[in-house]
């Protein structure tokens, strides 16, 4: 059992051991087969396979996997560390402890939002972007957007999706019109007037390598998706009664047969269904 703590919390020496322990899988090539995986597995609604890590029901059980496995990873070259987790709702500044010159690194510079500081910045000789390279072989971020401006979510646009009771609906895409907590907290059901919510705004305000498939180029996406992770566990607690859907596969003829994990079917690549990863509690905990 470990423990996932407020990346606000680490001392500067949990810092150094988590960044140190990234920075090895990175050289042992094992970070980018994780971007890969992530990559394979970010199917849009357009594309008529089965979509397992977004725009699905599966999007929180599928990441639960995927953070844990990392994590597991990391834990091979050094016991001690976990993955922090990131209150996107509180720390909403591009200069908090989190964009560091000790832990992420700051923003990108202007000219071509290539990040200059952190153990992460590809002039440190680290940390070389080999998947997905149509942007760029150096790690980018635009925090904030500053050209256009974007704000993180505040707690009342995250309190609005975990006060929605139903886990998801039909048609169990980015367009489910029944609402549902995972739509909303995705971030796909955002009123006209704002494109992004919740954690696809993350996605955006970070901006760079975040924005696309291959987002865990970026480090922060760990901190960001134990942070999700976080939410779907809270989102449990205030709706006991409610539970995983669709519970039962889709009927034949459903337009989404075949194309959505439902509570017992198997998710790719580890093929564990939902059902065996509703929760954490013998695996980790979060302070």
């Amino acid at each position: 059992m470990h423990i996932r703590q407020n990346q606000k919390n680490l001392t500067s020496a949990q810092k150094k051991r988590f960044t140190t322990a990234v920075l090895e899988l990175k050289r042992n090539g094992t970070y980018d087969t994780f971007v890969r995986t992530h990559d394979k597995y970010f199917v849009p609604d357009r594309d008529r396979k089965l979509r397992v890590g977004h725009m699905s029901p599966s999007f929180f059980p599928w990441h639960r996997l995927y953070l844990l496995e990392f994590e597991r990873k990391l834990q091979e070259i050094d016991a001690g560390v976990s993955i922090p987790y990131w209150d996107w709702t509180s720390d909403t500044s591009p200069v908090s402890s989190l964009w560091a010159e000790d832990f992420l690194g700051g923003t990108g510079r202007a000219s071509d939002r290539k990040v200059m500081t952190g153990p992460f910045a590809y002039d440190e000789g680290n940390w070389t972007v080999t998947v997905g390279i149509t942007e760029s072989a150096f790690l980018t971020r635009n925090l904030g957007r500053p050209q256009n401006p974007i704000k993180l979510p505040t707690a009342a646009e995250l309190q609005w999706a975990i006060d929605d009771p139903v886990y998801d609906s039909a048609p169990w895409d980015s367009t489910a019109g029944g609402g549902g907590f995972r739509n909303k907290l995705e971030g796909w059901a955002a009123p006209k007037s704002e494109r992004w919510r919740n954690h696809n705004k993350v996605h955006q305000w970070i901006g760079g390598h975040m924005t696309g498939g291959t987002a865990p180029n970026d480090p922060a996406f760990w901190l960001h998706h134990a942070f999700v992770d976080l939410i779907w566990d809270r989102w449990q607690q205030q709706h006991p009664a409610a539970g995983y859907l669709p519970a039962t596969p889709l009927a034949r003829g459903d337009l989404q047969q075949g194309r959505v994990i439902s509570l017992d079917e198997p998710m790719p690549p580890w093929n564990i269904p939902p059902r065996e990863i509703l929760g954490h509690q013998n695996l980790y905990r979060y302070e």
